[in-house]
């Protein structure tokens, strides 16, 4: 028997086992890349159109940290790169990311992998069975994009580039998480880890994009976007992200064979003592399972938002002269074309905290599938105790990342119009909360009737995404529109302020929330 004894059969177990999600991640991925370059031709019709907004990008910093370097933007195929790129990038990466950890980390932590692992099973098959998934997932959303491309009239070579840029994000990303998942033996410390390399790889773009663009080469991102796909279209810099995946590859499996099963190359710390007292109450411990979490959402939120403020002061500017991008922002109303584009800002922060509240709920399923919470229940806590304990965390967590969001955007556009924005923008994006909320709901619901489909709600929130982000490109019909609960919130501050919705939908989401409630207390563990 050798370390890849088996790769096959696994592989096939993983593509089986995890059908569902692969198809999720390459059809949402696809699917939102290829519609935004489809409405981002629409709203450059002409060659003048282009030009101009060419002529005002070049050296924006703001633009540049959003979407990566002003490459080709009088070409069409240059202009769709810049708007689609770097989001597809960190859509590729995160997929990679999330996948390779569960199914390293995550089964070894359950203690399945360990079981395998007693068949005739070689010690490296898991992660080449990982691996090859998440190459053929890489490879399938990178190949669907650049025929995509190809099919809206845009260059065959830049198109097969952007596609293999995109291969070659989720490769070095898998590798990232493969190296993170030998360190520690806690599957978050790895997601948090490799996360933030991601982040860093981000910012240190972003310094390198602005600057001269040599500090870029310390980015994985800055790699893909180095290829220049449709603005020169250079292959060779793909020869550096493929080294450094193979480099990564290579360490973590050198790296697997000098620790234990379950355990990691770091051990892990102990803790204090004597515990705190929180920690002797459910929401004490609630918070504490879900603090890193918690503060890890409201920082990455927080800069999102900043980005945006900070690109806010320069809309009038560089949308005055494109009719289509005024005619799409003024369908939101409002007095002004910056009111417009904030109350989008707004809209797309809270589809992104929509996901904190949802992972927060679907938190006590994890803590119910690893065991954790059965002892719990054995003492006198009760399990209406429990559940409200998370929650809590979930109700008060989702409105405080919205905060964070609304905060660093009102801090970078009021640098420019005032501090006053500050508190205006903050109610902006609070004014989401009960969408939020209904999304707590949905899932606390699904726990409670069928725990095994609660990862349903994942579904529900991408079919809000797509017609939130892709409704106007559609034409989906009035009724598949309004089935959004996002759709039915004020879009301040373009529009009023309108309290009835705002409370029908806070009603919904507490009566969704009691019935989750009732039905988790009749129902068995595990």
């Amino acid at each position: 028997m050798t370390g890849l004894t088996g790769t096959a059969a696994l592989t096939r177990f993983v593509l089986r086992r995890n059908r569902l999600r692969i198809l999720i991640w390459i059809g949402s991925i696809v699917l939102v890349e290829l519609l935004t370059a489809q409405s981002t031709k629409g709203l450059f019709p002409t060659q003048e159109a282009l030009d101009k907004y060419a002529a005002a990008t070049h050296g924006d910093a703001a633009q540049i940290a959003l979407n990566g370097p002003d490459q080709g933007l009088d070409t069409m195929g240059g202009q769709i790169a810049f708007q689609i790129g770097t989001t597809g990038l960190i859509a590729v990466a995160l997929m990679a990311l999330f996948f390779v950890g569960r199914e390293i980390r995550g089964e070894e932590e359950t203690g399945r992998l360990e079981l395998l692992r007693a068949m005739a099973v070689g010690r490296h098959a898991p992660t080449a069975a990982c691996l090859s998934v998440v190459a053929a997932m890489s490879a399938v959303v990178g190949g669907a994009i650049a025929l995509g491309l190809i099919g809206l009239d845009l260059p065959a070579a830049g198109s097969l580039l952007f596609g293999a840029s995109l291969f070659a994000e989720g490769l070095v990303f898998a590798g990232i998480t493969i190296f993170a998942a030998q360190i520690t033996e806690n599957a978050r410390v790895v997601f948090g880890s490799a996360g933030l390399v991601l982040g860093a790889a981000y910012v240190v773009r972003v310094v390198g994009d602005i600057d001269s663009g040599t500090v870029t080469w310390l980015s994985p991102i800055g790699w893909s976007q180095k290829t220049r796909p449709f603005a020169g279209d250079r292959w060779w810099p793909l020869i550096v992200t493929a080294a450094v995946t193979v480099s990564l590859v290579a360490l973590g499996g050198a790296l697997s064979t000098r620790r234990d099963m379950d355990a990691g190359l770091v051990p892990t710390r102990p803790g204090p003592r004597v515990a705190s007292a929180s920690l002797g109450r459910p929401l004490g411990l609630a918070l504490r399972l879900q603090r890193a979490s918690l503060i890890g959402w409201s920082i990455g939120i927080f800069v999102f938002g900043a980005s945006w403020g900070w690109v806010a002061s320069d809309v009038e500017g560089l949308y005055a002269s494109n009719d289509a991008v005024r005619k799409f922002l003024s369908r939101l109303g409002g007095p002004s074309l910056i009111d417009a584009y904030l109350s989008a800002v707004a809209f797309l922060m809270a589809l992104t905290a929509t996901g904190f509240a949802i992972q927060s709920v679907l938190r006590m399923r994890t803590e119910e599938t690893a065991l954790r919470a059965e002892p719990l229940l054995a003492t006198p806590l009760s399990r209406r105790g429990w559940v409200t304990s998370h929650l809590t965390v979930a109700l008060a967590g989702s409105a405080l990342v919205l905060a964070a969001a609304g905060l660093g955007t009102g801090l970078t556009y009021g640098i420019d119009r005032g501090m006053s924005q500050v508190p205006r923008l903050l109610g902006v994006a609070l004014v989401y909360t009960p969408a939020l909320w209904l999304f707590v709901g949905v899932a606390t619901l699904l726990f409670g009737l069928v725990p095994r489909a609660s990862t349903i709600v994942w579904a529900v929130f991408a079919a809000c995404l797509v017609i939130g982000l892709l409704g106007e490109v559609i034409r989906f019909p009035g009724w598949i529109t309004a089935s959004s609960p996002f759709q039915h919130i004020p879009q301040l501050p373009a529009q009023h302020l309108t309290l009835l919705p705002l409370a029908v939908l806070t009603a919904t989401a507490s009566a969704l929330v009691g019935a989750g409630l009732v039905a988790f207390q009749k129902r068995d563990l595990g």
